[in-house]
């Protein structure tokens, strides 16, 4: 399996930069009680190719990241040998283009991943015209690093309280990926099991979306030279971001279409109708947690399945701990394009208007197919 970083395919070259909001919500979390909750984010925005000459890479992954991995995982990538291996396909501050202005797409990482997750992603996004602005999610992400030098890792006594009771929630779950029914039959499973287990993660979704508005607040305030908001906001996420997705989809006006990465539909969706275009992307291990997403939906829904994948395989892990128990058996480079291709397909579709319909993968490697409005 090839592991080294893959190289953004479009016109641009891709610059960087982080910003943090330092805002007045109370932090919710109890590791942060009596504090107020920071927001930091990265974006990467298209440049010209000429403009990067002299300006410096980032690494995928900062020590910190590093140390984050090892104790979430036990397994972190080694660059000691190859240095090379941990430098991103991007430029630090590279300079903007003038007086010319990206349609926006919203990143989410998942559980116990990190602001640059999937930043294999997004940079490839952004070499096709896209600024991405990818949220961490301060204490619920392996470690999120802060614009003024600090960091936290991950709130370990998050683990015990996805699944309350751990053993019954584990099962119930394991369950549910087992079995069989409707798209109804099956939302309705995972909805009476979460309610009875996950109420943290249910309770979770409202902060997350919070995040997120304070995220695109600050870029509406400064950073509309960059990024054109007239035809709205794209988004998508892995995992429980792409929940998120969904959720902002549903519930905010700012969102025009989103894609959900193999997340399964944590929150109170009882009242929800999703009214913008949306895609999920699931490996054959999710598909049962997802059901909520084919149903009740104005706008057209489209579902592709990738095969011999594994959750994480959704990630840069794919690519940086190649460990088919982890990632999956798919081919690393294969598993990017078919990701990569459904979200520039997808955006260039209902973001862009370049298209009048997303010419998506349909072979050996993943299927597709799409639910028409008030039928799913």
């Amino acid at each position: 399996m090839n592991n080294k970083t893959p190289s953004p395919t479009g016109e641009y070259g891709v610059g960087t930069f982080t910003y943090t909001v330092y805002n007045d919500r109370d932090e919710v979390m109890e590791i942060g009680k009596g504090t107020k909750r920071s927001i930091t984010a990265r974006v990467y925005y298209p440049v010209l190719k000429e403009s990067c000459v002299g300006c410096s890479k980032p690494v995928c992954l900062s020590e910190n990241m590093i140390k984050g991995l090892k104790s979430a995982f036990k397994v972190a990538p080694n660059f000691k040998k190859d240095p090379t291996g941990n430098i991103s396909e991007c430029y630090l501050n590279a300079p903007r283009i003038e007086d010319k202005k990206f349609p926006l797409v919203m990143f989410n990482h998942g559980y116990n991943s990190y602001r640059e997750g999937n930043s294999f992603l997004c940079i490839e996004l952004a070499s096709h015209g896209y600024a991405v602005i990818s949220v961490a999610h301060t204490y619920e992400g392996l470690c999120t690093e802060f614009d003024d030098g600090s960091f936290v890792f991950f709130d370990k006594t998050i683990t015990g309280k996805m699944y309350d009771p751990m053993i019954g929630g584990m099962i119930a779950m394991l369950k549910l990926i087992k079995a069989k029914g409707s798209n109804e039959e099956l939302a309705k499973k995972f909805d009476e099991a979460q309610r009875k287990y996950c109420r943290f993660l249910m309770n979770r979704l409202p902060e997350w979306i919070k995040d997120n508005e304070a995220a695109l607040k600050y870029a509406k305030d400064n950073l509309s030279d960059l990024i054109d908001f007239t035809k709205g906001v794209g988004v998508s996420g892995h995992s429980f971001g792409g929940n998120v997705a969904y959720a902002l989809c549903a519930k905010n006006p700012d969102f025009t279409c989103g894609i959900n990465i193999d997340g399964a539909l944590f929150g109170d969706y009882s009242d929800v109708t999703q009214t913008k275009p949306f895609m999920q992307l699931s490996c054959s291990d999710n598909e049962n947690v997802v059901s909520r997403v084919y149903l009740r939906h104005t706008k057209p829904v489209y579902k592709v399945l990738v095969k011999e994948m594994k959750h994480m395989g959704f990630s840069d892990a794919k690519h940086l701990i190649p460990i088919r128990s982890i990632v999956g058996k798919l081919d690393a480079d294969v598993a990017h394009r078919i990701v990569c291709k459904c979200h520039l397909e997808f955006f260039d579709t209902f973001l862009k208007g370049l298209k009048d319909e997303p010419d998506l993968p349909n072979d050996e490697n993943a299927t597709s197919s799409e639910f028409d409005p008030d039928i799913a």
